[in-house]
């Protein structure tokens, strides 16, 4: 481990007085081939859908009234679909409800056919200050496969001029892809690296049940995803990429210094998040819930001043299972200090039986944090990271 540990340390990772909002907007211009995220791609109801995003916002309030809001997120679904007046509209309601930190990040996950010139100089004149680009691949025959509505010409271009006008800016590429080469993908990661983003977010290629894709593999129409040429190209993309300066922070983030996602961090360090929307997610630390997967339904819900959400209790099984899915995926790793003081020796001597033979299989390491410390965490090597999500769930209590 190095010095990165000064990012999360336990005081940190632990304290309650922060929490970021997640807003969900549920629409897009079409449905790509490979997302069973919720949303609508009819806008018939978006400015009603707008208001009871606002009111769901007002309903909630008590549930943050001893936290401090230090990110605002707009996920989809396509966030770029609405107005500038309506996000302003959003924003300025978290600020009439919410206790808000001085200089919030405020991300917009935002689509390259989305972005003209005009609308980017518009959002550089608003409170929002990070953008979060959903490129995916700058080859048309991929983008067609996953059915994306922009073309690579407007994924170039729209990072042209986002780059003149914000400085914190993700980008989001997709390994994995059938027919997706090793020489293509080094030119995607090289492509995004000339525009000098310094965030990139990228994700294995996932065949989820149900999908357009799901369906086209089974019928033959699309090769299957290729998990061994998928490992190969994440391999591919961090030794570009931490060659480049980028700290690989977690599983599918890399970010330069200073310019880690805050909103997403917040998830991996326990922090709470109000998840504001049709399908959001929230947690609290104790309790996790989700509102209803239907536009219609959370909006009649809302009306009538009811909170289409489901909640559960996490027991402390849930909890430190958690912590391990978390933990695992990021930089920082699992610490043994923390595992024993939050849930007992007992989850402590069953985590260390049951990443032993990791360990020696060279996929896990207990390391100290950092030069300066004693502390030992438990994190993946180079080798295991792509495995992380399997190998934290070998660790779980069940």
């Amino acid at each position: 481990m190095n010095n990165i540990s000064k990012y999360n340390n336990d005081e940190e990772a632990s304290f309650g007085g922060w929490g970021t909002v997640y807003i969900h907007i549920p629409f897009c211009k079409q449905a790509c081939h490979y997302c069973d995220f919720h949303f609508s791609t009819s806008l018939k109801k978006k400015d009603v859908l707008v208001n009871a995003l606002a009111k769901e916002m007002e309903l909630r309030k008590d549930e943050f009234k001893n936290k401090t809001v230090e990110t605002i997120y707009f996920g989809g679904g396509t966030p770029s679909l609405l107005t500038v007046d309506e996000l302003g509209f959003l924003i300025d309601t978290v600020y009439k409800n919410y206790q808000v930190v001085d200089n919030p990040e405020i991300t917009l996950e935002a689509n390259p056919d989305d972005l003209s010139n005009n609308l980017i100089i518009q959002l550089s004149k608003s409170p929002i200050n990070r953008l979060s680009i959903g490129v995916q691949s700058f080859y048309e025959a991929d983008l067609k496969l996953m059915n994306r509505a922009h073309n690579a010409t407007e994924a170039k271009s729209c990072l042209l001029e986002a780059t003149k006008h914000f400085k914190n800016i993700s980008v989001d590429l997709i390994y994995g892809i059938p027919g997706l080469t090793n020489e293509n993908w080094i030119k995607n990661i090289e492509t995004v690296l000339s525009f000098n983003i310094p965030h990139i977010s990228s994700y294995a290629l996932t065949v989820e049940p149900k999908t357009a894709l799901d369906t086209f593999i089974k019928k033959g129409l699309i090769k299957n995803v290729d998990d061994d040429l998928a490992q190969e190209q994440f391999h591919i993309l961090i030794e570009k990429l931490e060659a480049s300066g980028f700290i690989h922070y977690e599983l599918s983030n890399f970010g330069k210094p200073e310019y880690f996602s805050k909103n997403n961090s917040a998830y991996w360090q326990g922090k709470s998040y109000l998840g504001v929307g049709p399908s959001a997610h929230s947690f609290n630390g104790n309790e996790r819930g989700w509102n209803v997967r239907n536009n219609s339904k959370y909006i009649k819900s809302i009306e009538q001043n009811v909170l289409p959400i489901e909640t559960e209790t996490l027991s402390i099984t849930d909890k430190y299972n958690e912590y391990v899915m978390t933990g695992l995926r990021t930089v920082w790793g699992i610490s043994l200090d923390k595992v024993k003081r939050d849930f007992g020796d007992s989850y402590l001597n069953y985590l260390l039986k049951a990443s032993d033979k990791f360990v020696n299989l060279g996929l896990l390491v207990i390391s100290c944090e950092n030069e300066e410390s004693n502390k030992k965490v438990l994190t993946t090597t180079r080798k295991g990271k792509f495995l992380a999500d399997g190998l934290a769930s070998d660790l779980f209590m069940i």
